[in-house]
């Protein structure tokens, strides 16, 4: 058994497990600065939305770090972000007007694969001057990001990631661009220890979960994720999920060495464990933002 990397398993037998981890805000402490200094100030100005700047950041950083679409596509967040900010009392009484959105919803419903090679084709496809915008934002994010000095692993990633390569085939899943992946993961000495990267060229998680686990029976997957849509990519191929939960990082991934990998291998992880775990995650993440409850 070699899984779909495409490479031979080095260490000589076939590996006794699929590990399938995302990258950003999981393995990388890089999120909250992404976010904040490139994803966030760049909506602001591609949409010229300076009068409700703050509004802004606080909506996309429920958004993108402290709700239940935490870990989503790039293009899904941003319109998710856009209806957000179209429900808040306080944007409307400021009369800025915002984003026409019904063009990416078109192409976020109904896209094969979410990324910039499938936006360009439908930008030129349908002449929607909002896609081109939406592109040009996406071309600047990248631009941005791979100025930004790569964030560090948290504490406890390298050494579980040795562990998991000593006897799983480990493969990154994420929406984030491949070539920002590879670039990341070499600069800390952790591409070694993966046998594939999948970025957000390769579909949506459970496309790349599909791809990558499908020679391994459901109880010999599982997929590290910080997201609740890593959790529901894991569902849709039948892996179990272990939560990275945000803000406690390092104590997560010391517990999935020290417990959580353990009681895995020896088949004591599904049932009131796993859902154990998930509550603790789900709770972490609502989907009402606060604004709202106030």
């Amino acid at each position: 058994m070699t899984g779909r990397s495409g490479q031979a398993d080095a260490r000589g037998s076939a590996p006794a497990w699929f590990v399938g981890v995302d990258s950003d805000g999981c393995v990388f402490d890089t999120m909250e600065m992404k976010q904040r200094r490139v994803f966030h100030p760049l909506i602001i100005a591609h949409w010229q939305l300076e009068p409700i700047a703050a509004a802004v950041r606080e909506t996309a950083c429920f958004v993108n770090l402290y709700s239940c679409w935490r870990g989503s596509n790039r293009f899904a967040a941003l319109l998710k972000t856009f209806e957000l900010l179209a429900a808040r009392a306080d944007v409307r009484a400021s009369g800025v007007a915002l984003p026409a959105t019904a063009a990416l919803a078109t192409y976020v419903a109904s896209a094969e694969t979410l990324g910039e090679p499938s936006l360009d084709a439908a930008s030129e496809r349908t002449g929607e001057p909002e896609l081109a915008r939406v592109l040009a934002w996406s071309r600047a994010v990248n631009e941005a990001v791979a100025a930004l000095e790569p964030g560090p692993p948290f504490a406890g990633v390298p050494s579980a990631l040795a562990a998991l390569a000593a006897v799983a085939e480990t493969v990154v899943i994420s929406q984030t661009p491949a070539e920002a992946l590879e670039r990341e993961w070499t600069a800390h000495d952790l591409r070694r220890y993966v046998q594939a990267i999948a970025g957000q060229e390769v579909g949506s998680k459970t496309a790349q979960l599909q791809r990558y686990a499908a020679d391994y029976a459901p109880d010999r997957r599982l997929m590290i994720g910080d997201a609740l849509g890593d959790a529901r990519a894991a569902a849709e191929v039948g892996a179990q999920f272990y939560p990275i939960l945000p803000g406690r990082e390092a104590a997560s991934w010391t517990r999935f060495q020290e417990e959580a990998w353990p009681r895995f291998q020896a088949g004591r992880y599904a049932g009131a464990y796993a859902a154990g775990l998930q509550r603790e995650f789900a709770a972490l993440l609502p989907e009402k933002p606060p604004w709202s409850q106030a």
